[in-house]
């Protein structure tokens, strides 16, 4: 901006675009997370981080409109608020490089997109528009490079924090173990105070909204461990997340209390040694990203449960025409039905062990079976496979 005021009515218009936009509608915002997160997948399966980047777009969006509510025209300050600053700290503690941040300007071509639909719909006059598209494009720029340079030098604050005390050395030390680096075993377990020996499972354990009560995450960590029968070993990955690996496997079923309504966790498949501790890290990343890509509601998922649902729905939309496939009329009946159908693929379509499952007579399976076989495509005698994976893939979608 050249410091230059403009007109009485270009302030006028710019103030009503404004006014707009402070009050955008819900579509509007989800269009713009649409845009950001699918610009950088990295971010997008991160379920914490995505999180983060979508309340900066809309405090971003906010704190720009405001701004131009109280004083149209004006050059904006950077915005140095908690949600932008939320997203520095988050890209450092997972180690992600400041490259990311080139998914803002996605965010600022969808912005512009609809703040000149808005222009439009304001005024016909030429004049006025190119004065008024031009002065707010300036301002939009210089917005988002101010709080892109706040969002950097917080990165570098948050960076000299991490790299000190003994939570770097553990972060560092299990780095160096899933990289495989030659690292002693004996050094590694001296550091971590952690066994490598035997089996171990992993977990992410994680809460979506890093604002809330954070002491939950130690809780499901020490429940994670008895649910192991020894101490786990907890690394901070982020404000709201753990990385968590306990000795031997894990009943995840007890871990539901621990749980509550906000702890989600992801639970990787159990090893033997450096090698399982490391293989079971990835499995449960796999099966956070899973519940993350699909907006899961279930709150805790196991690696060997989704394994074929997350190799299915890497591509999300093929995942979908897959279910419509097979499914058909299925995929839109009520939840009871497609459970009873579910449960009965489950038990290797056996009538009477699924109307166990059920707590369900065995006559009212079969009546349900048989509507089942009105609505699907092809009789579910020829097509149990399928019809098992497409309904374990709607079983974990939200």
């Amino acid at each position: 901006m050249d410091g230059t005021q403009p007109s009485v009515q270009i302030r006028e218009l710019i103030r009503q675009c404004a006014q707009v936009v402070v009050n955008a509608p819900a579509e509007w915002l989800d269009e713009l997370d649409r845009a950001v997160l699918g610009a950088n997948p990295a971010i997008a399966s991160d379920p914490e981080l995505a999180a983060a980047v979508s309340r900066s777009n809309r405090s971003n969006l906010l704190f720009w409109g405001a701004a131009n509510v109280r004083d149209p025209g004006a050059p904006v300050p950077p915005n140095a608020g908690a949600e932008p600053m939320s997203v520095a700290r988050e890209m450092v503690r997972r180690g992600v490089d400041s490259y990311t941040l080139d998914a803002y300007r996605v965010g600022e071509g969808v912005a512009w997109r609809r703040l000149m639909d808005i222009a439009f719909e304001l005024t016909a006059d030429p004049a006025d528009l190119h004065v008024v598209l031009d002065v707010c494009s300036r301002s939009i720029s210089d917005f988002v490079e101010a709080t892109l340079a706040a969002i950097a030098a917080q990165i570098e604050l948050e960076r000299d924090e991490l790299t000190r005390g003994s939570h770097a050395e553990r972060r560092a030390t299990v780095a160096l173990l899933l990289d495989g680096a030659p690292i002693p075993r004996q050094r590694a377990e001296s550091r971590l105070a952690y066994g490598l020996g035997g089996n171990h499972t992993a977990a992410i354990i994680w809460i979506d909204n890093p604002n809330s009560d954070l002491s939950q995450l130690d809780r499901a960590t020490e429940a994670f461990g008895r649910a192991a029968g020894g101490r786990p070993l907890s690394v901070l990955a982020s404000t709201a997340t753990r990385w968590v690996w306990a000795p031997g496997s894990v009943d995840a079923d007890s871990l539901a209390p621990a749980a509550g309504r906000e702890v989600r966790i992801a639970i990787g498949s159990t090893g033997a040694g450096v090698a399982g501790f490391r293989r079971s890290h990835f499995d449960a990343i796999t099966t956070q990203q899973m519940m993350a890509r699909l907006h899961s509601p279930q709150q805790i998922a196991e690696y060997t449960d989704i394994e074929m649902v997350a190799l299915l729905t890497a591509d999300a939309d093929r995942a979908a025409d897959f279910v419509k496939r097979v499914l058909g009329e299925l995929e839109s009946a009520s939840p009871e039905l497609r459970s009873a159908v579910w449960t009965f693929v489950r038990e290797q379509c056996n009538v009477s062990r699924a109307a166990g499952k059920l707590f369900t007579h065995r006559n009212t399976l079969l009546r349900r079976l048989a509507r089942a076989d009105e609505l699907l495509p092809r009789p579910l005698s020829e097509n149990s496979v399928e019809v098992g994976v497409a309904l374990d893939v709607l079983h974990w979608r939200g």
